[in-house]
């Protein structure tokens, strides 16, 4: 069993933000397992199911805080579900990697990343594994904050559905086969 967190900010006025990123590739996961979010007491709204007849169990959890204090509902949903740190896998948004790249890690530093601190500040370790969904960096002087609370350009949407495929893709890899199979089709150089 994993749970898979998607990062991002809770309302309607959010939900297109490149900051949402993570929230959007759960709901890919949760239409491949025909699942419905629903509230949960963690503060969070949770779809559990199977991608497939051969695949391990998926919590997904959308936090409904905000993305710098993601933390404590994860933890709260760790602690239900009785879930490790090693079966934790947060999908986030990344400013480091260039737009429509997917790249996974455990551990490590946040980069800056207030919701992955935050993460694991709340569960006490960063030893959990990242999909870091590659945004790109804000054009000329715009502030990264300003940048990431804005939707993806009209271009960035056309490549938007395929990008979110990716993320999913990965996370049901590193959930069936493990971290080491995701990098390798993930970090290779695309033809």
């Amino acid at each position: 069993m994993w749970l898979v967190v998607g990062l991002g900010n809770p309302g309607p006025d959010y939900a297109g933000n490149r900051h949402n990123v993570g929230q959007m590739a759960l709901a890919e996961l949760a239409d491949r397992m025909r699942a419905t979010f629903k509230n949960h007491k963690a503060n969070a709204a949770v779809a559990e199911g199977r991608t497939g007849s051969d695949s391990p169990r998926l919590i997904l959890a959308k936090p409904n805080t905000y993305m710098n204090v993601s933390g404590a509902p994860v933890a709260a949903l760790m602690r239900f579900y009785k879930v490790l740190p090693a079966n934790l896998i947060v999908v986030h948004d990344e400013l480091d990697i260039p737009f429509d790249t997917i790249k996974l890690k455990t551990g490590g530093g946040h980069g800056g990343h207030n919701g992955v601190r935050d993460i694991a500040a709340a569960i006490g370790t960063p030893d959990f594994v990242r999909v870091r969904v590659g945004i790109g960096r804000p054009p000329g002087r715009q502030p990264a904050a300003d940048f990431v609370l804005r939707d993806f350009s009209a271009d960035e949407r056309k490549t938007l559905p395929n990008l979110l495929a990716d993320a999913a893709d990965a996370v049901e890899i590193v959930a069936k086969d493990g971290l080491i199979p995701a990098q390798l089709r993930f970090h290779t150089a695309r033809d």
